[in-house]
């Protein structure tokens, strides 16, 4: 292995063994680059592009009580060419990552108790938090784009060299509301779909940026009070956004206090947005109360639009005390208490009904598909196994949409994943015909590293497993970006 130490972040975290800062959620503070990295089996020659992950890393002591999502944003980045492969990580130097170091402590409160403690205004729709952007990655106009879930700014970093890029060109524009986790980029066209959220009227934004870097629509969409969104999935020609019965009592919100109350008396509601529209031309479609997090993929079908994702049986399961919410052990984060499943919605363009349909009954989450597929019709999803009683995955399944059939892989005892992105192969004949690729962290060893696996059979294990310099923290989401997509200084990239 060939090892560069870029750079290594004081932290003045105090080790208290808090579940989601210690094993396999422990902070990384090394920068480095890796090549020459040990590879067991064969990495494909067809496989050409980046792997790119973001991860909760926090730094400074905390105020107050820990939450899983404050962490300080850290992208790892494995790149693909030729057989070969390369390993990096950096941190997302936001300002508030910037402001901290500076101070040589922490300025921001936590989702427990924030904006309480918090010593400055900070961001996110509650106010007071560290904008992190340490939820969510994609790759849209040639770079690197890291988002904050509770909404920020635009952070942009060089997707094959995590070189710090700065705010996009267009953050100041959507601010003080800023961009939520989870925009979409359309292959076709190469726009970037965004949302954001907060708790002043109108509540929602909706967004387009053109594969230019430039911020082309902007228009509010108004809902009845401050809402807890948090993907949005997209057609050929309209974004859906939604309003859950899942938010901010609204009582104890006039007090200041953040309490999530679900309202099942309350229908789902979703927004169907022209991709251009303005704010009468949104058309609001009702179903059966319920929660999401995570869409898989829509598209169009005669007069309907056709929606996929996961859908909640049990959006604010009870603690073990009797409670309903969330608490900080880490017991009320995992999937399996929610119980998501896959889920189809149908929404008539013409008649103004809504259909709905459960795909499956087996619990997962956090799915992903072959992403030259999303807007569009498509057949097959690799979601995430969740490890009972905690935020963390065992492994993968492969979910045929038109048979119905499943492969699962499983990552092995105390081994554990995250998002596993689809990787289409360079002459890729199908939709299914490339890999996918996660990385994993290995609790018996105290290793990480990166799995290749063939899409098309997953159950038989990695074709690779490539050794990473040092363990890396267990993140949440992730995505892959073919080589033809990225503009960057480094060889072997469009510039």
């Amino acid at each position: 292995m060939q090892l560069d130490v870029v750079n290594t972040v004081r932290s003045t975290l105090v080790p208290d063994g808090h579940p989601f800062m210690s094993g396999v959620f422990a902070p990384n503070y090394v920068e480095c680059n890796a090549r020459e990295l040990t590879v067991i089996g064969t990495v494909p020659r067809r496989l050409d592009g980046v792997y790119l992950r973001n991860t909760q890393n926090p730094v400074h002591q905390p105020l107050g009580r820990y939450h899983a999502f404050d962490g300080d944003g850290m992208l790892h980045m494995m790149r693909f060419h030729d057989g070969r492969c390369e390993y990096r990580n950096r941190f997302v130097p936001t300002k508030a990552f910037v402001e901290e170091q500076a101070a040589g402590a922490a300025l921001y409160a936590g989702l427990i108790d924030n904006p309480r403690l918090a010593k400055r205004p900070g961001w996110g729709a509650r106010g007071g938090l560290r904008d992190s952007a340490a939820t969510d990655v994609i790759v849209h106009a040639g770079s690197a784009l890291a988002t904050f879930y509770q909404c920020g700014e635009p952070y942009r970093m060089d997707a094959a060299t995590l070189a710090f890029k700065g705010v996009a060109p267009w953050g100041d524009a959507v601010m003080p509301d800023g961009i939520s986790a989870h925009p979409k980029v359309d292959p076709r066209t190469g726009e970037l779909l965004f949302f954001n959220y907060s708790k002043q009227a109108p509540y929602m934004h909706f967004g387009v940026v053109d594969a230019n870097d430039t911020l082309v629509h902007y228009v509010p969409i108004p809902l009845p009070g401050p809402r807890l969104p948090h993907d949005m999935a997209f057609t050929e020609h309209y974004a859906i956004v939604n309003d859950f019965p899942l938010f901010w009592d609204p009582e104890l919100l006039a007090q200041g206090k953040h309490k999530v109350v679900y309202r099942p008396e309350l229908p789902s509601r979703f927004g169907i947005v022209p991709r251009r529209g303005k704010p009468g031309d949104v058309r609001w479609f009702e179903a059966s109360p319920t929660y999401v997090l995570h869409w898989l993929n829509a598209w169009e079908e005669g007069d309907e639009i056709v929606l996929h994702g996961f859908h909640q049986k049990t959006p604010l399961p009870t603690r073990g005390n009797g409670e309903g919410g969330f608490d900080n052990t880490g017991t009320t984060l995992g999937p399996e208490r929610y119980g998501p499943t896959l889920y189809a919605w149908r929404f008539n363009l013409r008649t103004g009904t809504t259909t709905e349909q459960r795909l499956s009954d087996l619990p997962l989450e956090f799915g992903m598909i072959n992403a030259r597929h999303w807007g569009r019709p498509y057949r097959y999803s690799y979601n995430m196994v969740a490890h009972p009683g905690s935020f963390l995955f065992d492994g993968i399944t492969r979910f045929d949409h038109a048979s119905g059939d499943t492969q699962t892989y499983r990552f092995g005892e105390g081994r554990f994943g995250s998002e596993s992105p689809m990787a289409p192969a360079t002459d890729a004949r199908s939709e299914d015909d490339g890999y996918v690729v996660s990385f994993v962290t290995d609790m018996n060893t105290r290793s990480s590293e990166c799995i290749v696996l063939d899409a098309r059979d997953i159950a038989a294990g990695p074709v690779a497993r490539i050794v990473l310099p040092h363990p890396i923290s267990s993140g949440t989401h992730a995505c892959w970006a073919d080589a033809s997509e990225i503009r960057s200084d480094a060889a072997g990239f469009p510039t």
